[in-house]
């Protein structure tokens, strides 16, 4: 389809939003006239002010219109002085794509790469071209596999996808807008119903009286009822313009392999399956490890770490298996992209170009003075709440951001044990106490402090002990933790192959210091219960 039957059916999609719009504001309107001409003053007057509050939110919707939000992704401008061989590269790709290259490049911290372009008149004229280039990629990937990428999103240009975006995303805009604003007065309303049936419940108690109970369920019918039509249109709207944005993303694939090559760009889309995995994991498991803790790694390393993860033999073998095994997502007509095992299917299917996957230099390597990239990136990313923490080595954040979460896990069973009467103190000379209460016969009473559900409460005898205890075999696991760290000088060991484990300092095997704090605290937890394992481990 051509550029100018899809900004016709673009606007025509836009405009039913409109039509919509205009008949439920009719209705209400039409309501309003039948009320002040065969009704009483005192009715018409309150169908008028109700009708207001309905057309509210449909007025809402219609205002969104020409309103940006201006919420692109947080990114590093970087200019062709200070990076050329990007730029010449981007440019050669959009010489070889056949479009204008982009007028800026932003370099941000996502696994993505995307194009925006400040098109006029709804998109109907071209304007300012951006080009956004994730870190993550550059790093992952090689750099024929980045010129794929690249050539892709410059296929987005070419087709002029970019420019029609402006009234897709209008569009978009108003319609989800009309159906939130219905659907927070609903939640406002139940909100309020909610309060004072409890309020109401609560009266009737003091009283003597039985509560008659909390219930919503008509609340806010009149909004739910009215936002239908819009509810409807939205689903409409969306499988329409997403089953196009999949043929622009199949058009935009055929435009990469033409100027990169089939298998650069099929192995760019495994490749970038993979690293959406692995930048994951590197996050929650190694950049913000030290957060509660009040720790980042070293400056640049927040982004640029994930090379480490990467690089890594344990780690490799890993991921390529994972390349192997492609997400087999179900293809929905709400989805703005094919699945990528449908992509690289197709593109695989297509005839061998000669062009090969002939091994080549990181992407990364497009870049002059990366470390100085990377800390620039950062203080883009980062809140200044981030960029105000303490940075450390790999080996330290490691340890002491384990630590803080090891000193959370076990808050509950400190607590429990100050309940029980076993005063605060060093994590030694509480571990000791509680199994100086098991001894006693009253490690179960002094467990029966920790914070229990509702159904665990009204339980008694050894059903009451195994509602507690994974919550005490939890506690107790971190505390004897925490409790080796103090006495014998246990560390968080860093692995970029494996998770992060206490070790002793002498210990030869990684994981046997936590195989032996697992079977320590099993023991004290058996039916009979056998403190010997935990004291001989504190005691070397």
């Amino acid at each position: 389809m051509g550029t100018t039957p899809r900004a016709v059916r673009a606007l025509i999609l836009l405009a039913g939003f409109y039509l919509v719009a205009l008949v439920v504001l009719g209705v209400l309107v039409g309501a309003d006239a039948a009320a002040w001409i065969w009704g009483p003053h005192l009715l018409a007057l309150k169908v008028t002010v109700f009708s207001a509050l309905l057309g509210l939110p449909v007025l809402r919707g219609l205002f969104a219109l020409g309103t940006d939000t201006g919420d692109g992704p947080e990114a590093l401008p970087v200019g062709e002085p200070d990076q050329p061989e990007l730029w010449r590269a981007v440019r050669s790709l959009a010489e070889r794509s056949g479009t204008r290259a982009p007028d800026e490049i932003l370099l941000t911290g996502d696994v993505n790469a995307a194009v925006s372009e400040d098109a006029r008149l709804l998109g109907l004229l071209p304007g300012r071209r951006r080009l956004y280039i994730g870190v993550p990629l550059l790093t992952g990937l090689s750099e024929p596999q980045l010129h794929s990428v690249i050539a892709h999103e410059l296929g987005h240009y070419g087709n002029a996808d970019t420019r029609l975006a402006g009234i897709t995303r209008r569009g978009h805009d108003c319609v989800l807008r009309t159906v939130e604003s219905f659907q927070e007065q609903e939640r406002k309303r139940i909100g309020k119903e909610r309060s004072r049936q409890e309020k109401a419940d609560a009266k009737r108690v003091r009283k003597g009286r039985k509560a008659r109970g909390v219930d919503t369920g008509r609340t806010g019918l009149r909004y739910r009822m009215m936002a239908k039509p819009f509810q409807a249109y939205a689903r409409f709207y969306l499988r329409a313009t997403n089953s196009v944005n999949r043929q622009q993303e199949l058009a935009a694939d055929r435009m990469a392999v033409r100027v990169a090559g089939r298998d650069a760009t099929a192995s760019a889309l495994r490749e970038i399956a993979v690293l959406d995995a692995a930048h994951d994991f590197y996050r929650s498991r190694y950049a913000l490890l030290g957060v509660e803790a009040g720790l980042l790694p070293p400056r640049g390393e927040v982004v640029g770490g994930l090379r480490h993860l990467l690089a890594d033999p344990g780690r490799r073998s890993d991921l390529a298996e994972m390349r192997g095994e492609l997400p087999d997502d179900e293809e929905s007509p709400y989805d703005s992209h094919p699945p990528v095992a449908e992509r690289v299917r197709l593109i695989e299917a297509q005839p061998d170009d000669g062009l090969g996957a002939a091994p080549a230099r990181p992407a990364l390597a497009l870049l002059r003075d990366t470390g100085r990239v990377l800390v620039e990136l950062e203080d883009v990313l980062l809140t200044p709440e981030a960029r105000a923490m303490r940075r450390v080595e790999w080996p330290e954040l490691a340890h002491r951001g384990m630590y803080a979460r090891a000193a959370a896990a076990a808050e509950e069973l400190r607590t429990a044990l100050a309940a029980a009467g076993i005063a605060p103190g060093s994590p030694t000379g509480e571990l000791t106490a509680l199994l100086d209460s098991a001894d006693a016969g009253r490690l179960w009473p002094v467990a029966g402090h920790l914070p229990k559900s509702p159904e665990a409460a009204r339980a008694t005898g050894r059903a009451a002990r195994e509602f507690l205890r994974p919550a005490l075999e939890a506690g107790t696991h971190r505390l004897a933790e925490l409790a080796l760290v103090e006495t014998r000088g246990a560390y968080w060991e860093l692995s970029w192959s494996e998770r992060t484990r206490l070790r002793l300092p002498r210990a030869a095997d990684p994981g046997a210091t936590e195989e032996a704090v697992t079977a320590a605290v099993r023991a004290l937890l058996a039916d009979v219960p056998d403190t010997a394992p935990l004291r001989t481990l504190l005691a070397g």
